[in-house]
């Protein structure tokens, strides 16, 4: 079974805000924990180039899990990610979610 790749996209208007939500995942890269482990195995986040395909959102996360299993932990469980969500909860504007298994 191949990795879980999961593409997250925000707009958050504010410059300012948009950093500390970046700062956010950087605190989750770190903290990020199931079973007492990591889990997460990758996560790679940044501030979108400006570009009219993007359709106004400007921060964009790809997050990689071992399985669907953690990913779902993540979303339901992950005391981390509760903590990323407090931050961006209130900032945001528009998200958008996806998540594949790559055939490639």
């Amino acid at each position: 079974m191949a990795p879980i790749e999961r593409i997250t996209l925000f707009k958050i208007p504010n410059e300012a805000d948009r950093d500390r939500v970046l700062d956010q995942y950087k605190v989750l890269v770190k903290t990020a924990v199931k079973d007492g482990k990591p889990y997460i195995l990758s996560t790679a986040a940044g501030a979108s180039f400006p570009d009219e395909r993007n359709n106004g959102f400007n921060l964009s996360v790809k997050t990689t899990f071992a399985s669907l299993e953690d990913m779902v932990y993540y979303d339901e469980e992950c005391e981390a990610h509760k903590a990323l969500k407090a931050v961006v909860g209130p900032v945001r504007t528009d998200k958008l979610t996806t998540f594949f298994e790559s055939v490639v």
